[in-house]
């Protein structure tokens, strides 16, 4: 019979309670429970054995609620207490599952279900609950028959159900708050009315399963009186209940453990999918190209096919990110998946590996005319100018390939041969392709044995700062001297700056070298001055990514101030590409400089694209005229045109003009005739180093 509390006393109530006790405890062991109750009175905490056991605590220690909520996740405390504190105030069941770490560090997953006792005033007697730990459920043992009436008042879901009928036999109140049923109404219904979901099928199964485990873990859904549903995880045994043949069934609202396993799924499914594809384009990443290169090499092998691997870089991408920020570079690479996609067939693999380096696997491909047509194809769709919000960008790619099995048969040989293809084709001039050869890996190998020597260049300082002279055409005067750097090679002796100024641009070590020459050239000139020697301007080149450093400007100020460097003595170059790749930039970056009293000097001027709007807002000293219109003067008319129209624009903006890679006689004088300044090359003088510049001045 249910223990009915609801009219006793207390006193009488906690008899009643006491006497089945025995019975409670091999509940407890039958469906991992572990009761406890809290006297609200005296706060004095009681927990059964098994709650000992569930939570890993010596049985017999202090144990209060705090020693449960100092157990309880941080991520479910706050939920905790907020519960038991509705429940104290409003008398709610009390029902909730969460978190735990045992005192042996071990993390298991509990029901909560709890409720207060009153006394005959309404007063707040006692709180007496439950802890389920429903991480593993143990088999319900056979001495189970009175759980009907020991859970009478658990919040949690208890039938009994005849075995052929499947009819209910008995129900707790839980079962009926839960379903929305009385009783009396549950009683005269069966397992199919209130899960009609689950088939003949499972049954037949379920029985079948029962007959031999006599216990099982199942999971379904119930339907409301009202109709709503949710889902239950049902633990089943089977037992003699009242002279039948029964099943009793422990039912637990599932529901938001299910909310949480569909968020685990989806999250499970996000990062499988973020750990294979790059979450800028959604194109495959490094790791899912590999495993699909790995594959296409096994089934190509298997049926003899040939494939090709195009690697793919984008020109002057680095400029991009430099000088318009990342957000737009991001903006160029999403358009560029988006153009290479519509050109390949869906076997073939595109991926992205990082920056801006992509790759192609053309599946079984015949001819290698057939490859080039598909390279040819990538590069056209990049002729289109590309707009992003605030800028359109001219963008083209550089391709390198090589093929299965023709040229390697293993994906790091097939991977590197396109990539010293790629290479190759930046070498020829950007915006095409070209197939592999062997001859690329000799290239390749003397490129890595510069790039080393360079870095270590770098670290001993093997550089040295050479000086053209800059002359004053109609004195015939030194009026100032551009630092050109030159490699001094322990070994090898000078290096040609052709050799490694590319390699040192593309690796970034060109940083490293310009500030070297920067020191020496200070260095050299303030001893200079100090002799009593006039060596005039310091002109230094200045690339746009130096000046993007955040701390340029203030490594120039500490190293003009430790050589006594005066900013009067100080022409920084710029070409006019860096400048009009993003000329607002660099308006607010030069005028900074020319602000400390630098001159602003454009170099190559004539090569770029300038617009007159900007040109005139640049905070500009000098003009500096590219050799390439001096080289065929007085042959080229063209030549001539364009100096003459250079120098007329210096002139209608008050600048300074130079002309750069004068070498004979007839070209000084037309340079003079048409009103130009200065001027610098090996007419005057090639560049010297520092030892011959000093007799130089000294001479003069």
């Amino acid at each position: 019979m249910p223990i009915d509390i609801k009219n006793d006393s207390p006193d009488i109530a906690l008899k009643k309670l006491k006497a089945r006790e025995s019975i409670l405890r091999q509940f407890e062991e039958i469906a991992q429970l572990g009761s406890w109750e809290v006297d609200l009175v005296t706060k004095r905490s009681i927990w059964s054995k098994k709650s000992y056991e569930i939570y890993g605590l010596p049985y017999g220690s202090d144990v209060s609620i705090d020693t449960f909520f100092t157990m309880v996740l941080p991520a479910y405390l706050p939920k905790a207490k907020e519960l038991f504190a509705q429940a104290m105030q409003t008398g709610k069941m009390l029902k909730f599952t969460c978190k735990l770490r045992r005192t042996d560090g071990e993390v298991r997953d509990f029901f909560i279900n709890a409720r207060v006792i009153y006394d005959a005033e309404k007063n707040p007697l006692k709180l007496i609950g439950t802890t389920q730990d429903i991480t593993e459920i143990s088999a319900i043992k056979e001495e189970a028959k009175d759980l009907a009436t020991l859970l009478e008042h658990s919040s949690n879901e208890i039938y009994i159900v005849d075995m052929e009928s499947l009819d209910y036999l008995y129900v707790n109140e839980g079962a009926s708050a839960a379903l929305g049923y009385t009783k009396e109404e549950l009683l005269h219904m069966n397992v199919r009315d209130v899960s009609p979901f689950i088939s003949t099928e499972e049954i037949k199964y379920l029985r079948k399963s029962l007959k031999n485990t006599k216990h099982a873990i199942v999971r379904s859904v119930h339907q409301r009186k009202d109709a709503s549903r949710y889902p239950v995880q049902a633990y089943i045994h089977t037992l003699e209940y009242k002279h039948k043949h029964a099943y009793v069934i422990f039912d637990t609202d599932f529901s938001e453990i299910v909310r949480l396993e569909e968020e685990h799924k989806e999250q499970a499914e996000l990062m499988e999918y973020q750990a294979y594809h790059d979450t800028l384009t959604g194109l495959p990443n490094r790791a899912l190209f590999k495993d699909r290169l790995q594959q296409i090499i096994i089934t190509s092998k298997r049926y003899k096919q040939k494939f090709a691997l195009l690697f793919i870089d984008l020109d002057q991408f680095k400029k991009i990110n430099d000088s318009l920020g990342h957000h737009v570079g991001d903006e160029v690479l999403i358009e560029t998946a988006k153009r290479f996609q519509t050109i390949l067939r869906e076997e073939d693999t595109l991926s992205r590996l990082g920056g801006d380096e992509f790759t192609v696997i053309l599946k079984n491909i015949k001819t290698k005319k057939d490859i080039a047509k598909v390279a040819q194809k990538l590069i056209n769709s990049m002729k289109k100018p590309l707009a992003t919000k605030h800028h359109t960008l001219h963008i083209s790619s550089s391709i390198g390939i090589s093929t299965y099995p023709d040229d390697a048969s293993t994906q790091n040989d097939l991977i590197k041969f396109a990539d010293t293809a790629m290479y190759k084709a930046k070498e020829e001039g950007r915006n095409n392709f070209q197939f592999y050869s062997s001859e690329m890996t000799e290239r390749a190998f003397e490129r890595v044995v510069l790039e080393n020597s360079l870095r270590v260049a770098v670290k001993e300082k093997q550089f040295e700062a050479y000086f053209q002279p800059q002359y004053d055409a109609q004195k015939e005067t030194i009026v100032g001297m551009e630092a050109l750097v030159r490699w001094i090679h322990p070994h090898v002796g000078i290096i040609s700056p052709g050799e490694f100024i590319p390699l040192a641009q593309e690796s970034g070590l060109i940083i490293e070298i310009d500030k070297l020459v920067m020191q020496q050239a200070m260095e050299q000139f303030s001893q200079w001055y100090e002799k009593g020697l006039y060596p005039g301007v310091l002109a230094l080149n200045l690339s746009m990514r130096q000046l993007n450093e955040n701390n340029f400007i203030t490594d120039l100020l500490e190293t003009m101030d430790t050589y006594n460097f005066k900013a009067s003595w100080l022409e920084l170059e710029v070409t006019e590409g860096q400048v009009m790749s993003n000329p607002e930039q660099s308006i607010k970056k030069l005028s900074r400089l020319s602000k400390l009293g630098i001159e602003i000097a454009i170099d190559d001027f004539g090569t770029g694209y300038s617009s007159l709007s900007y040109l005139k807002k640049l905070p500009l000293s000098k003009l500096k005229i590219d050799q390439s219109f001096i080289r065929d003067i007085p042959k080229s008319e063209d030549d001539i045109a364009i100096t003459k129209a250079i120098i007329a624009l210096g002139k209608s903006l008050n600048l300074k003009l130079i002309a750069e890679g004068v070498e004979t006689k007839e070209q000084r004088d037309f340079i003079v005739d048409n009103r130009c300044e200065y001027i610098q090359g090996y007419y005057y003088s090639k560049p010297l180093n520092s030892e011959a510049i000093t007799h130089l001045l000294e001479a003069n």
